[in-house]
């Protein structure tokens, strides 16, 4: 194997142009990458790791500016080109065949009105002479050998018709159907369960085995690190600051940076945010005290023999969502609900505010039976329910400004006659959401993620609810962003004490937040009690999949962790 590096970055400096002067996103980046590799960029959002990544395709906008080098091999081996210098049909030229890109949301890259296979087939004959015929074979093969089941019909098949996770492989298929020699993973698992994720890091694990093509990936999931990386470069305002083996950094981090990150990272079994025990004298316990869940007190929520069925279209049998499921939240508890994307999660989220139908069972919501309610029935209730969503981008309307979504809670149940006259209760919200009350004028884009995740717990929490749902509300923040989220809804949670459905696949998340934990699969309740016994001695074997296909921030562990999965799979 040559032992020139895939590519070779030099003292890259990256400027962008905006109405308020230059910014500087990266500055004095040097890496390289060797063949056969697997590096991972890691640090907060805004670091300059995609930005970095993105230089070496040409991917930046017209408003960059760049300075430095970025060497690129060819796959033959035959010459490095500098690719920042480069233009048109040489950049093309570039694309796919040395050096391919997986971005981070697949739906996003995938063409909805044409087949996957049409897609794949489309990059083969544009950098290769092959008939139609030929490339179809190579891209039933492509994808054969990512792992989708039977691809020779499937490859006909549109994106819409594919999982989440097949759809991640199916962009992998397209990266790697040109065989280049660096693949360029940009946050590949970020909103992916645990179980499907686990099944994506196994195939970037043996891209370079398979297809002999060095790996970058880029996240902010420790775990994944851990798992799948050979070297680690940490990335901290435009900066590398470090820079080591994964062994290495993980036993004996330099950087106060990278401390920071690996302690920001939430663990199964680890610290826990609440406690019903009284905390030390000294203050130094990071746990906020609740008090203790009073078993005999009257629900706030409780199922019994709870089933959702989605009716079917076409003549088509209905699909059955949630099946006979038993549950109970008490005032002041907090519910962990976990399972994969399908399992009935959501759908129970959204049955309990009223937004779902109930087909089957019974349903009480503070009080109220939800299975054949009117809704000028419910509507008073409505008030007492905070919803936390899982992106709040979609969530909020981008033409008001923060204050006017924050204030809308309060308009729409009459609180407030307007956002002008909620002005004083929003600004409140937003000071205990640890937002200053000046981010009220900014509009939603102006926000980065984990400010807007804060604005919307104030909104969900405007009406002073008795209950929360919180359907994945840190699924796409970085760990250290996640980790103050999370030490806010602690907080607010002790100071309030509302009951609370947390809805999330991050187990470790779901651990540190919850008094219980209910295991959801396809629609069944399979597993439910405390932390210590759902998570420290799961008995279902799903439970015990779950556990096995969490990424552990130790690259030792993690090792063993993954021949446990392995044989569980």
């Amino acid at each position: 194997m040559s032992t020139t590096p895939v590519v070779d970055i030099r003292d890259l400096k990256i400027t962008f142009a905006t109405d308020r002067g230059s910014v500087a996103a990266v500055s004095g980046v040097s890496l390289s990458v060797a063949p056969g590799e697997v590096l991972a960029i890691v640090g907060e959002s805004g670091s300059g790791k995609t930005v970095t990544a993105r230089t070496i395709l040409g991917l930046l906008p017209s408003t960059a500016t760049t300075e430095g080098a970025v060497l690129l091999s060819r796959r033959d081996g035959s010459q490095q080109l500098d690719v920042t210098r480069l233009k048109g049909s040489a950049l093309r030229d570039v694309r796919g065949r040395d050096a391919a890109m997986v971005f981070q949301e697949p739906s996003s890259v995938l063409n909805p009105v044409y087949p996957v296979g049409w897609q794949i087939i489309e990059g083969l004959r544009a950098h290769a002479k092959l008939s139609r015929a030929q490339a179809r074979e190579k891209a039933i093969d492509v994808l054969r050998r990512v792992g989708i089941p039977d691809p020779e019909h499937r490859v006909d098949y549109y994106p819409h018709q594919f999982s989440g996770g097949q759809k991640q492989r199916i962009v992998i298929a397209q990266a790697v159907s040109l065989n280049p020699g660096l693949i360029i993973a940009d946050e590949p698992t970020t909103a992916l369960d645990v179980t499907v994720q686990a099944e994506i890091l196994e195939l970037l694990r043996r891209l370079p085995q398979d297809f002999g093509s060095a790996v970058v990936i880029i996240t902010h999931n420790m775990g994944v690190v851990a798992d799948l990386a050979d070297r680690v470069a940490v990335m901290y305002d435009g900066e590398i600051v470090e820079q080591a083996d994964v062994r290495t950094l993980f036993e004996s981090p330099q950087h106060p940076y990278t401390r920071a990150l690996l302690d920001a990272v939430p663990r199964v079994g680890g610290t826990r945010l609440r406690t019903h025990e009284p905390l030390d004298v000294d203050g130094t316990s990071a746990a906020f005290a609740t008090p203790a869940v009073d078993p005999t007190a009257t629900p706030v929520v409780e199922a019994k023999g709870l089933r959702i069925v989605y009716p079917g279209r076409l003549r088509q049998p209905g699909f059955t969502a949630v099946d006979g499921v038993d549950l109970v939240i008490r005032p002041g508890e907090v519910l962990g609900l976990v399972g994969e994307s399908g399992s009935g999660k959501t759908t129970i989220g959204r049955a309990i505010a009223g937004l779902t139908p109930i087909s089957d069972g019974s349903l009480q919501v503070l009080g109220v039976e939800m299975r054949g309610v009117r809704e000028r029935t419910f509507r008073p209730v409505r008030k007492r329910i905070g919803f936390v969503f899982q992106d709040p981008a979609t969530s909020f309307n981008p033409l008001l400004t923060i204050a006017q979504c924050v204030a809308e809670p309060l308009v729409v149940h009459g609180v407030a006659s307007d956002p002008h006259d909620a002005r004083a209760r929003v600004d409140e919200l937003l000071e205990a959401v640890q937002l200053p009350a000046a981010y009220g004028d900014r509009f939603p884009h102006e926000l980065s993620g984990g400010q807007r995740q804060r604005a919307s717990l104030a909104r969900a929490l405007a009406l002073d609810p008795e209950l929360l749902i919180a359907d994945e509300p840190t699924s796409a923040l970085d760990v250290s962003v996640q980790a103050r989220v999370l030490d806010l809804f602690a907080r607010l949670q002790a100071e309030l004490g509302f009951a609370c459905l947390f809805i999330s696949h991050d187990l470790a998340v779901v651990d540190m937040l919850a008094d219980r934990i209910a295991v959801l699969h396809r629609g069944v309740l399979v597993e439910e009690g405390t932390g210590d016994e759902v998570l420290g001695a799961p008995k279902h074997p799903y439970t015990q999949r779950l556990l096995a296909s969490l990424p552990v921030p130790d690259p030792v562990e993690q090792a063993v962790r993954r021949e446990a999965w392995n044989r569980l799979r």
